[in-house]
């Protein structure tokens, strides 16, 4: 047996704010200098990608990404300083939250006898 669980930061009335996801779209923009590469490698469309970084911001309310339009010289997207920041606490928060839950688990359940199953 192990412990599985999902962490998110949730605004009251706006839904989810912050989690896993979001982290992970924001570091392949990072990377890739492109929301629509980013959505893509994720297995998502642009504007499905689009539509989730807006309704973040608008939980946040601050940009996570500083967008430049296409054209000639095609666009991209840049992570933002307060982006940046929300990630690099996450992240934090998020291998703490698992030290916690591990040793919570293991005072639960150290010793117990699993029935094994079939």
């Amino acid at each position: 047996m192990r412990l599985r669980y999902k962490l998110w930061i949730e605004h009251e009335s706006l839904g989810k704010a912050f989690g896993d996801g979001p982290l992970e779209i924001l570091d392949r923009v990072d990377a890739s200098g492109s929301l629509s590469r980013a959505a893509e490698d994720m297995g998502m469309s642009y504007s499905h990608a689009w539509n989730l970084v807006r309704r973040l911001e608008r939980a946040l309310g601050f940009s996570l990404l500083e967008r430049q339009p296409g054209g000639g010289q095609g666009g991209g997207s840049a992570v933002t300083p307060m982006a940046r920041e929300i990630m690099r606490r996450y992240r934090a928060f998020r291998e703490e939250a698992a030290k916690s839950l591990q040793g919570l688990y293991h005072e639960a359940f150290d010793g117990f006898d699993w029935p094994e199953l079939r």
